[in-house]
Formats: C-alpha cells, sequence, structure tokens
C-alpha cells in the first residue's frame, strides 16, 4: 500500500471513532512518506486523546 492509501485507511478508522487503527494507520503513512499529511492527522488524534480526561467524564 502507499502513503496515501493508509493515511486515507487512517481517516475512515477515524471517522469510525476507533482511534488506535487511525493512529497505526497514520504510522505506516509517516515511515513511508514523513512528509504526508498523516503527521498532522496523527498529531491532532494525539492532542484529542491527552486532552481527554476520563476522570472527568460521567455519562
Amino acid at each position: 500500500m502507499t502513503a496515501n492509501e493508509y493515511y486515507e485507511l487512517g481517516n475512515r478508522y477515524r471517522k469510525e471513532g476507533n482511534w488506535q487503527m487511525a493512529i497505526n494507520n497514520y504510522l505506516e503513512a509517516i515511515a513511508l512518506d514523513p512528509q504526508s499529511p498523516a503527521v498532522e492527522a496523527k498529531q491532532m488524534l494525539d492532542d484529542i486523546l491527552n486532552f481527554y480526561n476520563k476522570d472527568c467524564y460521567n455519562p
């Protein structure tokens, strides 16, 4: 697969809420192309996951 295909697959997983698989695919895309848009997408997911505070989450 190409870096762009991994990036697109990561986007699909992200939209489904499967963030771990999204990150895995973004990492594959970055490994193949360090200039891939997956770099920014992964940073966005990292920021979201670092912001999430499960101690404050009360459904």
